[in-house]
């Protein structure tokens, strides 16, 4: 087990148990401990697990998992489906160009021109649910990137196709417009829902939408990254970071937690550092069968102006990463916010999953190529009216 935290009890609330699965390494701010402790005394809240790459979030703490009675849209916040997909592309690495890659990788720029009615009918979701969205990465932290499997410490006998040198793609997406509109129908419910009422069936029928358009949102992405590098991309894991799902007679809440059932977890670095990919480890229950899903931001967003890119040579710096791969991102202040030195570090998340016995490394990646959104979001799509809006929300 992590190190179990009671908060305070009192006749009127109880805390639940956090387990916190980290060591006195990993850099854990003093809010979101603060944010953990709140959201063990939610009325419902059975147990608590907080991974190493725990920080604070706008409604509850990011990188954890919640078990509760009663459900909570807020702990998964807005980018419901939001995850990571794992491809491996058929390209061998002695013939990559990385400068040539590049360049042919802007073609994730704009919509996509693909059949989205065709594509979302084939996942069981309504042919205009967002299609102008679909294949589109987003802002903040999301992310297409190439990389190289540069060490294989552990058995890859659960992905026999991958080998060292290997190029793959990780994908960091979600479910873009679709899931903050999701989340609108339930933001007044800060004190969250009773899990049979109404409000909360239709919620997760909307949610489970979002999460399945989320995970196709990330195959097109790898599909349209893959054609511009002529080459095919093959999945080998999709794991979701934001969403909620029965566990054990509960509801099982992640924020920036990877769900892990079985084979591979792919766990992301900075652009700078090194990525993971992991399989379950012996004790992986006793973290709500969940592991952290990246570094985990050590400075917020507002805190990197004036920590990064201060000079024109410092922000032209900031497009290349530390082995010379390159960094695709004109949006100047996204880069500021996204710089390598906002994140922990990976390897430091990886021993202490690993040292709690949750996962085993099994890869090591090493990025070569991160694409990022380019220009402000959607500056030239006029905003929906809200009630067309939610005339796109299906049940």
């Amino acid at each position: 087990m992590g190190t179990s935290h009671m908060g305070g009890q009192s006749a009127e609330t109880s805390s639940a148990v956090v387990h916190h699965f980290y060591s006195q390494k990993s850099w854990i701010e003093g809010k979101a401990t603060e944010q953990l402790e709140q959201v063990a005394r939610l009325r419902g809240v059975h147990a608590v697990a907080a991974f190493p790459d725990l920080h604070p979030g706008k409604f509850g703490p990011v990188g954890c998992a919640i078990l509760s009675d009663r459900l909570y849209p807020h702990l998964i916040g807005n980018d419901i489906g939001c995850g990571m997909s794992l491809f491996a592309l058929d390209l061998e690495v002695r013939k990559l160009r990385l400068d040539k890659a590049a360049q042919k990788i802007r073609d994730l720029e704009g919509e996509w021109t693909g059949p989205s009615a065709a594509r979302l009918l084939s996942v069981g979701l309504p042919s205009d649910l967002y299609p102008h969205a679909l294949g589109t990465i987003g802002g903040g932290n999301h992310f297409c990137e190439l990389q190289v499997f540069e060490d294989l410490p552990g058995d890859l006998a659960t992905a026999p196709s991958l080998s060292k040198g290997q190029l793959v793609l990780l994908v960091h997406s979600g479910s873009r417009s679709f899931g903050p509109a999701v989340f609108d129908t339930v933001i007044e419910h800060v004190d969250g829902l009773d899990r049979q009422s109404r409000e909360a069936e239709r919620y997760l029928a909307l949610h489970d939408q979002a999460v399945g358009w989320a995970a196709l949102n990330r195959q097109v992405i790898a599909e349209r990254a893959a054609f511009a590098l002529k080459a095919e991309a093959h999945l080998i894991a999709d794991v979701p970071h934001n969403l909620v799902e029965e566990h054990e007679g509960r509801l099982l809440h992640r924020k920036g937690a990877a769900r892990v059932k079985t084979g591979l977890v792919p766990i992301a670095g900075s652009r700078d550092t090194a990525s993971y990919v992991v399989k379950p480890g012996a004790k992986v229950s006793s973290g709500l069968q969940s592991l952290a899903h990246g570094s985990g931001r050590k400075y917020d967003r507002s805190s990197m102006i004036g920590r990064a890119g201060k000079t024109r040579s410092d922000r032209d710096a900031l497009t290349r990463n530390a082995s010379g791969g390159f960094i695709i991102c004109e949006d100047r202040q996204l880069l500021i916010e996204e710089a390598p030195q906002a994140y922990k570090l990976s390897r430091q998340v990886i021993d202490d999953l690993a040292s709690f016995g949750l996962a085993d490394p099994v890869a090591t990646l090493r990025p070569l190529l991160t694409y990022k959104k380019s220009t402000s979001e959607d500056a030239s799509r006029p905003k929906s009216k809200p009630r067309d809006k939610d005339r796109r929300l299906r049940t």
